[in-house]
C-alpha cells in the first residue's frame, strides 16, 4: 500500500473545473505527471495556463522556488480524449459535474481503457461511492477521494471506501494524499461522508434557535464567534456557501439517516432558498451585501437604567459564581454576597441546560427580577443575557447596564432551555458523538476532519473533553427534559464516557481487546 503510493508516477484528472485544476496543481507539485482532460478541449489548455500562473504566484510569494515550479509545469500534460488508453496511469481521478449517471457512464467507459492495477477515484462531494461503482464490472477498484475547495489551501482530503472497494486501496490512497502534502481522513460511504455529516450540528441548531425566536441571525453569529471562537457564525457561513448548496445538504444528510432528529433541518432554509435569498451570491440572504461586503448592524447601545445591586444565585456552581462576582466587583456595580438577595437586588443565575424560569421556579427565586447569564466560556468575551416573559423590563435594563459596565459586549436573548452558545456547542459535540457511536469514523479522524474541513477551533470530541463531557451531558439532558424534543437525546457515546470517566476522543476498551 505504502509502496504503491510512493511509486505512483502518473495520474489522469478528468474535469478541469476549479476542483480538477486544484488536484492537478497539487499532484504535479508533488512530483507526479498529470494528464489533464476535459469534455471541452479548450478547457484543458486554459487549465494548464491557470495552474502555471498559480505556480508563478507561489514563486513570487516565496512559497515555491523557480526550479520546482518549472519542473511542476513540465508534468502537466494535455490530453484530448478523456477515454484515451490509460494503461500507464496509476490512478484516474474524475472531477466532473455532480451527477450520478454522468459519473457512472464515465467510469464504465474508463474501465475498458485503464490498466489492470489502475485505481479509479471519484471526487464526489455528495454521491455515494457504492452507487457510482455499480456501473463497473469490477467495483473493487473504485474509491472516493474528496478534496475540498480551494484544493491547494484546504489540506483535508476524505478517503472513502465503497461497499466493494478493495481493502488495500483506501490505505494506499491515504499514503498518497500524505505524499501530496495534504491530510487524509477515512470517511464512511454514508450521506455527507464525514465533514458534511459532522458539520450538521451547528447550522441545524442555529436554525432551531432562530425558529424559536431566541435570537436574530446576527446575535447568534456574534455569540458563535466571540464565545465559541468560531471563525464564522452559522448564518454567515450559510450565506457564504449559498442556500442553494447548503439547504440540499441539510436535507440529504437528514433523510439519508432516516430522519434522525439530531440532524433535523428547518423550514426556514427551504423557504428562503425558494425566495432566492441565497446569500452573498444574490446580494441578500440572512444579511444584505453591498459590492460583496456583508452589512452587519452595529452593536446596540445599552439604555440608561437605575443602578441596582446584583446578587448571583448561590445555586450556581461556586467557581462560576466567583468568576461572575469578580467581574462585577471590578466595576462600580454593587454586588451582594449573602445567601439571599435583598428586595431591590437583580438576581443573575447561570444554569446549564435549563431555562431561567424553570431554574428560578425550582429554587424559589424572584422571577420578575431574575435573569440568566450564560457561563459557557467563563465570561471572558461576550456576555449573553437571557430574558423571560415574566421579567420586569426596568429590572432587565438594570441587569443589562450592570453587565455592560464590565466592558464586554452583551447580547440579549429570549430565555429558553440552555442558552445560544450552550445549544450550539452541545449539538456540535452530540452529532460527532453519534458518528463515533455508530463507528462511522475513528475519533481522531472526526476531530481532524472538522478542524481542517470546517475551521473549528477544536475537533468536536476534543471540544467536548475541553468543556467537560458532564457539562455537555447536563445541557442536553436539560434541553430534552424541558422541550421533550428527541433532537437533544444524548448520544450513548457521551453517556457511557461521562459515566466511566473515559475521554470522548477515546474508543476505550472494546470486546476485541480481550482477545489481544
Amino acid at each position: 500500500m505504502e509502496q504503491w503510493a510512493r511509486q505512483v508516477s502518473a495520474i489522469r484528472v478528468i474535469g478541469t473545473g476549479v476542483m480538477g485544476r486544484g488536484i492537478a496543481q497539487l499532484a504535479a507539485a508533488a512530483g507526479i505527471t498529470v494528464e489533464l482532460s476535459d469534455a471541452r478541449a479548450e478547457a484543458v489548455d486554459e487549465a494548464i495556463s491557470y495552474i502555471g500562473g498559480m505556480y508563478d504566484k507561489l514563486v513570487a510569494k516565496g512559497r515555491m522556488n523557480e526550479t520546482d515550479a518549472a519542473a511542476a509545469k513540465t508534468r502537466l500534460r494535455p490530453l484530448g480524449d478523456p477515454l484515451a488508453p490509460a494503461a500507464d496511469c496509476d490512478l484516474v481521478i474524475e472531477a466532473v459535474r455532480e451527477d450520478l449517471e454522468t459519473k457512472r457512464e464515465l467510469f464504465a467507459a474508463l474501465e475498458k481503457v485503464v490498466g489492470e492495477r489502475t485505481v479509479l477515484a471519484t471526487n464526489t462531494s455528495s454521491l455515494l461511492v457504492t452507487a457510482i461503482a455499480t456501473a463497473l464490472s469490477d467495483p473493487s477498484r473504485l474509491a472516493g477521494l474528496h478534496f475540498f475547495n480551494p484544493v491547494p489551501l484546504m489540506r483535508l482530503v476524505e478517503v472513502i471506501a465503497g461497499a466493494r472497494t478493495a481493502a488495500w486501496i483506501p490505505e494506499a490512497l491515504t499514503d498518497l494524499v500524505r505524499r501530496m502534502g495534504h491530510e487524509p481522513v477515512r470517511a464512511p460511504d454514508t450521506p455527507g461522508f464525514l465533514v458534511n455529516h459532522a458539520g450538521r450540528g451547528l447550522p441545524t441548531e442555529a436554525l432551531q434557535l432562530l425558529s424559536e425566536g431566541i435570537a436574530e441571525p446576527v446575535d447568534i453569529d456574534r455569540i458563535a464567534r466571540d464565545v465559541l471562537g468560531l471563525k464564522m457564525g452559522p448564518f454567515e457561513l450559510m450565506d457564504l456557501t449559498g442556500l442553494d448548496v447548503s439547504h440540499p445538504v441539510l436535507e440529504t444528510v437528514w433523510s439519508g439517516f432516516h430522519n434522525e432528529p439530531r440532524l433535523r433541518p428547518s423550514h426556514i432554509t427551504r423557504t428562503r432558498m425558494q425566495a432566492g435569498l441565497l446569500g452573498r451570491k444574490t446580494g441578500e440572504g440572512f444579511y444584505t451585501y453591498v459590492d460583496g461586503a456583508r452589512q452587519e448592524p452595529p452593536e446596540p447601545t445599552p439604555p440608561s437604567a437605575e443602578p441596582r445591586p446584583i446578587w448571583v444565585d448561590v445555586e450556581t456552581d461556586a467557581e462560576v459564581r466567583d468568576q461572575l462576582n469578580a467581574l462585577l466587583l471590578a466595576t462600580d456595580v454593587t454586588v451582594e454576597l449573602g445567601q439571599e438577595p435583598s428586595d431591590e437586588a437583580i438576581v443573575l443565575t447561570t444554569p446549564y441546560g435549563s431555562s431561567v424560569t424553570a431554574h428560578g421556579d425550582t429554587w424559589g427565586l424572584p422571577l420578575e427580577r431574575t435573569f440568566g447569564v450564560d457561563p459557557l466560556g467563563g465570561f471572558t468575551s461576550r456576555l449573553t443575557l437571557a430574558v423571560h416573559p415574566g421579567a420586569d423590563p426596568a429590572a432587565g435594563r438594570s441587569a443589562l447596564a450592570a453587565l455592560a459596565s464590565t466592558g464586554r459586549p452583551v447580547t440579549v436573548v429570549r430565555d429558553a432551555p440552555g442558552s445560544v452558545a450552550q445549544r450550539l456547542l452541545a449539538s456540535i459535540v452530540n452529532v460527532a458523538c453519534g458518528i463515533a457511536e455508530q463507528r462511522l469514523a475513528d475519533p481522531r479522524d472526526i476531530d481532524t476532519a472538522v478542524r481542517l474541513g470546517l475551521g473549528y477551533p477544536r475537533g468536536p470530541l476534543e471540544w467536548g473533553d475541553h468543556v467537560g463531557p458532564e457539562i455537555v451531558q447536563s445541557i442536553l439532558i436539560g434541553l430534552q427534559e424541558e422541550t421533550h424534543d428527541p433532537r437533544y437525546r444524548p448520544s450513548q457515546w457521551l453517556l457511557e464516557r461521562t459515566a466511566a470517566g473515559v475521554p470522548l476522543t477515546s474508543v476505550g476498551t472494546t470486546p476485541a481487546d480481550l482477545y489481544r
